[in-house]
């Protein structure tokens, strides 16, 4: 299968309205602002989009109503992956019918599986749905790493499986699993400070939270690299990295919807066990907004 996208993929939050409730009428504001500013794609679902606190009919009409409102102008990727092989297998099916260009399946959570079962887990949901799937390994919040070899074995072994989003922070397994798949797998950036690094060995892309409040910045950080501009590439990169580094100074997404509530998007709360961001790191975080003019 060809590349499902090159560049800055949103990681878009989920808006919620102050009574707990999923916002559905923002999502198209929020859509058309990305896309105005460059976005290459949109993941709906994922961490960000706090899809572990959505019910199965919330989730599948955040596929719904994301994948009307970008109207095919850019691919959407839906989060639906889960610690439960056939709900995953479920909301893949269901995400598919939705209008989902592609899908980004996290390892699954809690359960620790083995690498066998990692790869029994991926190929059960790569069989039961017809478009491209990007793998996500992210050990800091699901406790089980997906080995290089089983990345790169699962892109061999199942031809819709194309993709890894590579959130372990190990740029030395980065480099393994660009070896190990041989140009077989794209990768994208998990991490806004590490895109630079990440696509000196070969990445595609980001899939990013920072482009929620910065749709062209963290565009343009990947465009440059793409235009043999490494050097503008990696000063823009570093530019913004204390602004990234308040948007994760509390678990995402937490930052990122303060973020955008300070420049008037009206995300609404998040939803518990996540609380509001405390004051102390908030100002911090709006203290480096002002500073690059976004507030």
């Amino acid at each position: 299968m060809a590349t499902i996208f090159e560049g800055a993929g949103v990681a878009l939050v989920t808006p919620m309205k102050e009574n707990g409730e999923v916002n559905y009428d923002k999502f198209q504001e929020l859509v058309d602002m990305q896309i105005e500013g460059g976005t290459d794609s949109i993941v709906v679902c994922g961490t960000t989009g706090e899809a572990s606190t959505l019910t199965h009919e919330e989730h599948l009409e955040c596929i719904s109503v994301v994948a009307s409102c970008v109207n095919k102008r850019v691919p959407v990727i839906a989060g639906t992956g889960s610690n439960c092989t056939q709900t995953s297998i479920y909301l893949s099916k269901e995400a598919q019918k939705r209008g989902a260009d592609a899908l980004l399946l996290v390892s699954p959570y809690y359960n620790k599986a083995t690498q066998k079962g990692l790869k029994a887990h991926f190929l059960g949901v790569a069989g039961n749905v017809d478009i491209p799937i990007i793998l996500y390994n992210i050990q800091g919040r699901t406790g089980v790493n997906i080995a290089p070899q089983t990345m790169a074995d699962l892109g061999r072994e199942a031809d819709n499986i194309v993709a890894v989003k590579e959130a372990s922070g190990d740029i030395s397994q980065v480099a393994d699993l660009m070896y190990l798949s041989n140009g077989e797998l794209d990768v994208y950036s998990g991490n806004d400070d590490q895109i630079v690094p990440l696509m000196s060995l070969g990445g595609k892309g980001v899939i990013s939270v920072l482009s929620n409040v910065l749709p062209k910045e963290t565009h343009d950080i990947v465009a440059l690299y793409l235009e043999g501009k490494v050097k503008e590439s990696a000063e823009l990169q570093l530019k913004l990295l204390p602004l990234i580094h308040e948007l994760f100074s509390e678990v995402n997404p937490i930052p990122v919807k303060k973020a955008m509530n300070l420049m008037g998007y009206e995300v609404g709360p998040l939803r518990l066990p996540l609380t509001e961001m405390e004051e102390a790191h908030a100002a911090v975080l709006a203290n480096e907004m002002k500073k690059i003019g976004i507030i």
